[in-house]
């Protein structure tokens, strides 16, 4: 996958995220129960002790973490940049883990729409490691890897071994 399409591929992940996260903040603020095809599950987790973390809602937590990273995704391509981006996504991704244990083992209800933005928050994850760890091109060989690797690995030999030089 080229360094453009992992990036286009992210930046329509994040706007989905940041749809879901708009419309459970809009749910929550407006005092209505979200549309959900598994009965009473969503609006459960919605109202459950959990749905909230410090009096702010934890749908409202998402929503600017999806603006963090998609912010970030808008920034000039650069290692700080994708740096960024991992940052913000390792850390959904494990608040996106937390609020889905809460579901399963406390609440006992699973919200589609919360496991919805955790499967992407998931994926997203995955692709901004692998988007930090390749580097600036992708295919230049510079980036993390390239960086560890051994002085000349990947490289054929200038002249066939064992001849003379």
């Amino acid at each position: 996958m080229s360094a453009r399409t992992l990036r286009i591929t992210l930046l329509v992940l994040a706007v989905v995220g940041l749809a879901i996260a708009s419309y459970l903040t809009y749910v929550h603020y407006a005092g209505i129960k979200p549309a959900c095809t598994a009965g009473e599950s969503c609006t459960k987790v919605q109202t459950s002790v959990y749905s909230k973390l410090a009096g702010v809602p934890v749908a409202l937590i998402g929503l600017l973490g999806y603006i963090a990273i998609l912010s970030s995704l808008l920034l000039p391509e650069g290692e700080n940049a994708r740096l960024a981006t991992m940052a913000f996504t390792l850390i959904g991704f494990g608040f996106s883990a937390y609020l889905t244990y809460r579901e399963l083992f406390s609440i006992h209800a699973i919200c589609e729409w919360c496991a919805s933005s955790a499967g992407i928050m998931t994926v997203m994850m995955c692709l901004s490691v692998w988007r930090f760890l390749r580097g600036a091109a992708g295919t230049s060989g510079a980036g993390v890897g390239a960086a560890l690797a051994p002085e000349g690995a990947g490289h054929e030999p200038s002249a066939p071994l064992g001849s003379p030089s």
